[in-house]
Formats: C-alpha cells, structure tokens, sequence
C-alpha cells in the first residue's frame, strides 16, 4: 500500500460534512479521500486520483455509500478518450426518487475534459487551478474548461462548462451557469476556502 507524504481536511460550511485527503504532487497528483455530507441522503464518499504531470486527469474511482445503497464509479482517460464503468448495490432511488443514473450514457461527450471535478470537493476544484498554473498567473487573467462533473451521490456524469478569473494573487472567481464563488488559494495552489462552502482546517 502506497503511503502518500500529504494531508488536507477541509470543513463544509453549507451542511454537515468535510473531505480528508492524502496526496503526493510532486509529479502530477496522485490523491485519496474520504468525504461525507448529509445534504439529499446522507452518504460517504471514498476517492482515488490521478493526473499526469502535467496535472490532466487520468484515472476516478469513487464509492458512495448510504443505508441500504452503494454505488461505483471509474473513470479513466487513455489516448484522449474516455472509459467510464459503474456498479450499483441496493436502491439509492428509495431515498432519492429523483436521482439520476450513475456514470454517462455517452463517454465520447467527455472527448474535450482533462479535468474531473467531484461535487462540492475543493481538491478536485483545484486541478484545473494547478494545470493552469492559475495560482500563480496576474490578476486579470482568465480560463474556459469543459470539466468531467460527477455528482453525488448519484456519481452521474456531466460535461460542465466552467470558467476562473484570477482577482489577485491566491484568490479566483468561479463561475458555472448560474453559480459564482471566490476562491482563496494556498501557496502551492490548493483552494484553501471555498466561499459559502468548505474552509481548509
């Protein structure tokens, strides 16, 4: 078992909940989480990332967990394309009448993402933060990304036009349709505190 040489925990401020993180970015990111929340049905979310060196993502795997429910997901990128395979246990569909299925009916719908982005996860918000080297670009600077989004706990998968604009040094505006946040970063470019959402511990 690989032990991974850092740790984040951040804290949910909309709801009950936070995400651990154990990390080595010394070349790319290989990342495990743990995160809970008790927003739609209370559940659990374990994680596994990886990116390349270049910090575009290569491989998701994610379990959610609630009572009487499990579902599976992964993710992996190979030659520029995607590969997106999912399991189910129990009925999550019980509890959340509304939830979608899990994983997306068309991978090829993804062929423009290099980034994942977990829901409401400021690990996963900072990929395309650190690719783009936007934690250290001039105030001004802005970027247009079409991420993977999966939400939970359904662990559906969306293509999400997302966009950053660097306000100041550490700190961006996100914006996603009708969603705006400012971000405050660390040094090394992780999201530090999600406005309305999550605060680094």
């Amino acid at each position: 078992m690989t032990v991974l040489p850092r740790a984040f925990a951040w804290q949910r401020t909309d709801t009950v909940g936070g995400e651990f993180v154990t990390l080595d970015d010394r070349r790319g990111l290989h990342a495990k989480g743990v995160a809970f929340a008790a927003e739609l049905a209370l559940y659990t979310c374990r994680y596994e990332l990886h990116t390349d060196e270049s910090w575009a993502s290569t491989r998701l795997e994610v379990t959610v967990e609630g009572a009487g429910w499990l579902r599976t997901l992964r993710m992996e990128r190979a030659a520029g394309r995607w590969r997106v395979t999912t399991s189910e246990q129990g009925n999550l569909e019980r509890l959340l009448p509304t939830a979608p299925f899990s994983g997306i009916e068309d991978p090829d719908r993804l062929h423009a993402v290099l980034d994942v982005d977990l829901h409401k996860s400021p690990l996963t918000r900072s990929l395309p933060l650190r690719r783009l080297g936007l934690h250290r670009a001039e105030p001004g600077t802005t970027a247009d990304i079409e991420a993977a989004w999966v939400l939970l706990p359904s662990l559906a998968v969306l293509p999400y036009a997302e966009s950053y604009e660097v306000l100041a040094r550490g700190r961006i505006r996100y914006r996603s349709e009708n969603f705006t946040a400012e971000l405050d970063l660390t040094d090394d470019g992780y999201v530090a505190e999600y406005a309305g959402l999550a605060t680094l511990a």
